[in-house]
């Protein structure tokens, strides 16, 4: 069984005609940009694309496999030198009583998913953009994915807009069937640890993803799967831990520095301090208008104190991205990138001597601090994110 770092959570900005997909996300976000990054500068070797349900995107994907640099596989997938794109989709689902929440689709041929866009147009206003509101309810949408051979995997669960835990309900089964969902994915601000306080997810892997909106995003948050290979079917085994496949790590961010950790407070721009528990009003001006963290949310909703002891699950490393370390600016990146290969070598493999040479000690020893999860950070929260303390 082979070993691989997989993103499953990445926006196309614009098609490559400018005609836009995820509005909010970086125009040069192509599908083609995207494989090529992943697999030339950040070393992953699996991604998923979650705005594949627009027929603009699907007309860029038919090209790239028509000119050959891009190839179908038979387990499902399409591959890109070293890199298989696994075709998802990110769709909003509203029930009624409930507030919005995303949820992650992915099939497994293009095919699948053009058949599914089909599906999609009656239901959805325009099946062009990402994450679209869909008008039936979250288990139809689920039930039709499944029957297509797909999975679903309910989006960045806690955080305080369009998650299931954090703006729709108190329970994941209030709104979709948990014996058919692949994972959940954590998101930016919550961990392992946190997410175990809350027993109804103790039959569903974890994933941890970017949801990049741009490039350089990519990979701030990962996982390694134990695979045969990077397809379809496999990830479909990892993601159930069947025969000797798995998720074998979780790479996220330090949940302290994801940009909705902790509750804000708009009207004095407070973000709520580490010794407080949660909150209604601001401890600071008494102001109800906060936007509710992540880790507040969850001592809100869980169910037990801690998460069951280890060993059922697979570590969870806090992993901070490189964009995030101290004086390690585009030059410098460059540099360790033409001396490492790729983001992965230079998170994972090189030694501190090594990175001391190209970047100096400084950095080196920023990187190695990260890498062993000792790296000081502040507190994020109201869409503000965390950062690196310099010592």
């Amino acid at each position: 069984m082979n070993r691989y770092y997989v993103d499953l959570h990445i926006h196309i900005g614009r098609t490559e005609k400018g005609s836009p997909v995820k509005i909010s996300a970086a125009r040069n976000l192509t599908f083609y940009n995207i494989a090529k990054e992943a697999a030339e500068r950040k070393g992953i070797e699996m991604i998923g694309i979650i705005d594949c349900q627009s027929p603009s995107v699907q007309e860029e994907i038919d090209f790239y496999l028509d000119k050959g640099e891009m190839t179908e596989l038979p387990g499902g997938g399409i591959r890109y030198h070293d890199t298989t794109v696994i075709l998802g989709s990110e769709i909003e689902v509203r029930d009624p009583g409930m507030g919005p929440a995303h949820l992650l689709v992915y099939l497994p041929t293009l095919d699948d998913m053009r058949r599914f866009t089909e599906w999609l147009r009656l239901h959805m206003k325009n099946v062009e953009l990402s994450s679209q509101r869909i008008y039936v309810p979250a288990r139809v949408l689920q039930q039709e994915v499944t029957a297509r051979g797909g999975i679903v995997i309910p989006a960045h669960i806690f955080t305080p807009h369009k998650s299931v835990y954090g703006s729709c309900s108190s329970r994941i089964s209030d709104l979709l069937d948990l014996e058919s969902l692949a994972a959940v994915e954590l998101g930016l601000s919550s961990d392992t640890e946190m997410a175990g306080t809350i027993s109804e997810l103790d039959s569903l892997s974890f994933v941890t993803n970017s949801d990049a909106h741009s490039l350089g995003k990519i990979g701030r948050e990962y996982n390694q799967m134990a695979m045969k290979e990077p397809s379809f079917e496999e990830l479909v085994r990892a993601l159930s831990g069947c025969e000797g496949r798995a998720i074998t790590a979780n790479y996220g961010l330090n949940p302290r520095l994801g940009k909705y950790h902790r509750t804000f407070c708009s009207q004095c721009d407070t973000i709520l301090d580490d010794r407080d528990s949660a909150v209604d009003r601001c401890t600071c001006c008494g102001s109800r208008k906060i936007v509710r963290g992540v880790l507040d949310r969850i001592m809100e909703i869980s169910d037990r104190e801690r998460a069951p002891e280890a060993g059922t699950r697979p570590p969870y490393f806090f992993q901070v991205p490189l964009e995030f370390i101290p004086g390690l600016g585009p030059s410098k990146l460059n540099q360790l990138l033409n001396r490492f290969g790729s983001e992965m070598n230079i998170l994972h493999q090189a030694t501190e001597e090594s990175l001391e040479a190209v970047v100096g000690g400084e950095i080196a020893r920023y990187i190695m601090q990260a890498r062993e999860g000792v790296l000081p950070v502040e507190v994020g929260g109201g869409g503000h994110y965390g950062k690196v303390v310099r010592s």
